[in-house]
């Protein structure tokens, strides 16, 4: 279950007219830091990743399940079945002993696969999945979305980083 304060994020992350992904960004870095915690672990920044998406859709996020192809076909219809709980479309199964199964299972994982190294190469990994003109795009539209002040400060964040690559190489 997410933190109020998850959905309080996500809530003004859509107000600020962020996508849906951005919003169960949220999600997805609240189970980062709930493994990190060692409230119970995963065996890959993916699997991080997809429970943090599935509580996501269930808590509302308009974020649909993936088309057919893109992903297994189970996958998918744990992504549907999710999505349509948080539409309201489905009222979910209370199932405490499948519930209980699933955290004991997942409290023998490991914690260091959410690593900031296992995160850094997952994310690199994804991003050469997409075309160099869907980067762009995103990067246009989240400098878009950021406002004056936010760019602004992103600028002045960027400058400090590059005057201390500086100092290093030096």
């Amino acid at each position: 279950m997410p933190d109020k304060k998850t959905i309080e994020r996500a809530k003004k992350d859509k107000e600020q007219g962020k996508s849906a992904s951005t919003q169960a960004g949220e999600f997805v870095r609240e189970e980062i830091h709930k493994v990190r915690r060692g409230e119970h672990g995963a065996r890959s920044p993916q699997q991080a990743i997809a429970i943090g998406l599935s509580q996501a859709r269930r808590a509302g996020v308009d974020l649909p399940p993936p088309r057919k192809g893109q992903v297994k076909e189970r996958t998918r219809r744990s992504a549907k079945r999710a999505y349509e709980a948080g539409q309201h479309m489905r009222k979910p199964a209370r199932r405490p002993r499948i519930s209980k199964a699933v955290t004991s299972v997942l409290k023998r994982e490991p914690t260091a696969s959410v690593s900031a190294r296992k995160l850094s190469t997952q994310a690199k990994e994804a991003a050469r999945r997409r075309s160099p003109a869907a980067r762009s795009a995103a990067a246009h539209k989240a400098a878009q979305t950021k406002g004056k002040r936010g760019r602004s400060a992103a600028a002045r964040k960027a400058a400090k980083t590059l005057v201390r690559h500086r100092r290093r190489k030096a």
